[in-house]
């Protein structure tokens, strides 16, 4: 089977380029814009993630014999089109919010370059990476907020399609969550994995104590043991018994987690295991974690409102057409003005205004020429591809630092769980601001 991503596409995308090719017009520069209308309802700001996964989906956009194949046997295009798209490789420039980055409404979040025919076909491969990606990142970055400092574990592989689960593990990743349990999200990008035991694993056993007894034995006295298959308090006696107070943790997964949280404390210090941490998951999400800051928790393990962002399965990013040329050869703005789905026409610069004390104070976008800054001020967009060369790759550790970078700068207010308008303005040098 192919390995290109060049059908990961709509059939209208090279249904225009066929009309554009025969046109005249495929081969005029353009620049298309990926950005939201609005942040999601509620939300105060976003997270942008899926930057890595789109540059390689990019280097992958080709139409090789068998796409090719495809679009023939099917009529989706005539013989012209497919003639061009058999030579197709990606050659302009991409500007984009690199991965981490807090966006806003009307935030550039991706700027591509090059012809019309060149750009158009990227649109559903770009929206689809990122809406999914960012609106995970959004939702993790709220958990991880909300958590506290206390370690967070992504655990939604089996709530979600088995490709989105490895995404997902690498968007909450860069959001702030310390591991995850999908080993194929280890395995492509470096996500360090964790995991011990289930239900089913107490249930094999013929009792409790000789389930614990074979995973400590196998695992450590370091391990996590599950202990509301039956009755919690016994459990937390048997896991102490059998691993000594060096126990690594035990993992809560149902009833009233901050009331049974305060009561396993309380009978693991009396044990001795004064160092054994706690480990609640049971179908958390930002506000039951904020809900338990109170309890003496240790981490936390989310599954299902991760991989679902939470109630915001995506962000709404659209990809517009902002510039074209024109017949004297230069640049023309070109925006959509249709009823609540404007777009703002011209090529975007974008920069982060803060105060003297390096709070954000507003998300400033230029439109054909940069936004001019007093200093404390920071450019957003980032290089990603020159000349159809990928150049803004980076390692999922400098996300997740600049994730945290990113979120201390923001006002206060955009730790509240509450919802609420976006903690900053997107203002525009030309008086729009949304």
């Amino acid at each position: 089977m192919t390995n290109s991503t060049a059908l990961l596409t709509d059939h209208y995308e090279l249904t225009m380029v066929q009309a554009a090719l025969r046109g005249g017009t495929a081969h005029r520069r353009s620049v298309f814009e990926l950005f939201a209308r609005a942040l999601p309802e509620g939300r105060r700001y976003g997270v942008v993630a899926g930057v890595g996964r789109a540059l390689d989906a990019l280097e992958r956009f080709a139409f090789d014999d068998e796409v090719l194949s495809v679009l023939r046997e099917h009529d989706v295009v005539d013989e012209a089109t497919i003639d061009w798209l058999s030579t197709y490789r990606f050659s302009g420039d991409i500007w984009g919010y690199p991965e981490g980055e807090a966006y806003f409404a009307y935030s550039p979040l991706v700027i591509v370059e090059s012809t019309f025919a060149e750009a158009v076909v990227l649109e559903t491969l770009f929206l689809s990476i990122l809406n999914h990606d960012s609106a995970i990142a959004s939702a993790a970055s709220r958990m991880t907020w909300a958590a506290n400092g206390r370690s967070c574990i992504e655990m939604g592989s089996r709530r979600t399609h088995e490709e989105a689960a490895v995404a997902c593990a690498r968007a909450a990743y860069i959001a702030g969550f310390d591991t995850t349990s999908n080993l194929a999200a280890r395995q492509r990008y470096g996500v360090p994995t964790a995991g011990t035991s289930a239900h089913s694993f107490i249930l094999l056993h013929d009792s409790e104590r000789d389930a614990f007894t074979a995973q400590v034995q196998t695992l450590g006295t370091g391990t996590s043991l599950l202990v509301d298959t039956y009755d919690v308090a016994e459990a937390v006696r048997l896991g102490v018994e059998i691993a000594g107070p060096g126990l690594g943790a035990v993992r809560i997964d149902s009833g009233d987690l901050g009331v049974l949280a305060q009561q396993v404390r309380a009978q693991l210090d009396s044990l001795g295991a004064t160092k054994t941490r706690i480990i609640v998951t049971s179908d958390l999400d930002e506000y039951a974690i904020a809900s338990l800051a109170s309890a003496p928790v240790d981490g936390y393990g989310v599954g299902t409102a991760l991989v679902t962002g939470s109630g915001h399965p995506t962000c709404g990013f659209v990809y517009k057409l902002v510039a074209r040329e024109g017949d004297d050869g230069q640049m023309v703005d070109v925006a959509k003005k249709s009823k609540d789905k404007i777009s703002i026409g011209g090529r975007k610069h974008a920069l982060r205004r803060r105060n003297k004390q390096g709070i954000a104070e507003a998300e400033v976008i230029g439109i054909g020429e940069v936004p001019k800054h007093d200093g404390d001020d920071r450019p957003l967009l980032v290089p990603l591809v020159r000349d159809g060369e990928v150049v803004g790759r980076e390692d999922l550790t400098a996300a997740r630092e600049r994730h945290l970078r990113a979120r201390n700068e923001l006002p206060l207010p955009a730790r509240q769980l509450s919802r609420g308008d976006p903690v900053i303005a997107t203002e525009h040098v030309n008086g729009i601001s949304r």
